[in-house]
């Protein structure tokens, strides 16, 4: 059973112990949007308000401010593993995941960023892990003789380092200028849905 946003855009609380994977897909959304908006420090409440749950429903999903985060990284991360494994999957669409992501998150731009030494997410074994599972995702679809082959990774921390500003929109639109001065091609900055 579906439930639907309320005319206030929150999701109706209380929908039961059958509404586990639900309510915790609900949280990764939230979070995803409340950071966005308030930066890492958002308060979980918030969090829980905006996915139309209880607090103690986010503390049975996510022990910690750090596994709400890890979880919307992860959920990141495997948006853009599913885009370059998509049948047809181009570089330009791959990169244009990988844009939403960096222009919606802070705390993705720090993973791509993870060298075990620095960052919030660091000291966490899965930073390097993620970071690298994305690299792979991206190599997968780059063509032999592409323009980013030798320099992926450079590439990308490159353009997420020019993604400022205080809005998603103004951050897309700064990456997607450090995308075209490196001469690459990007395709419509969406997150992937399928």
């Amino acid at each position: 059973m579906t439930e639907h946003a309320t005319s206030d855009g929150q999701r109706p609380a209380n929908r039961g112990p059958r509404a586990a994977a639900g309510n915790r897909a609900a949280l990764v959304t939230a979070a995803r949007e409340i950071y966005a908006a308030h930066g890492l420090d958002a308060p979980l409440s918030a969090i829980a308000r905006r996915a139309g749950v209880g607090q103690g429903v986010l503390y049975r999903h996510f022990p910690d401010r750090d596994a709400v985060a890890a979880a919307v990284l992860e959920e990141n991360v495997r948006q853009i593993e599913r885009a370059a494994a998509a049948e047809g999957a181009t570089p330009g669409g791959v990169l244009g995941v990988l844009t939403w992501h960096l222009a919606q998150s802070a705390a993705f731009i720090g993973l791509l960023h993870a060298d075990g030494t620095s960052g919030r997410f660091s000291a966490h074994a899965y930073a390097r892990d993620l970071s690298e599972r994305v690299e792979r995702a991206l190599r997968g679809c780059l063509p032999d003789g592409h323009r980013l082959t030798d320099d992926l990774m450079l590439a990308v921390a490159m353009v997420s380092g020019a993604v400022t500003g205080p809005t998603p929109g103004t951050r897309e639109h700064r990456a997607l200028a450090a995308w075209r001065l490196l001469g690459v091609t990007v395709g419509p900055v969406r997150p992937f849905e399928g």
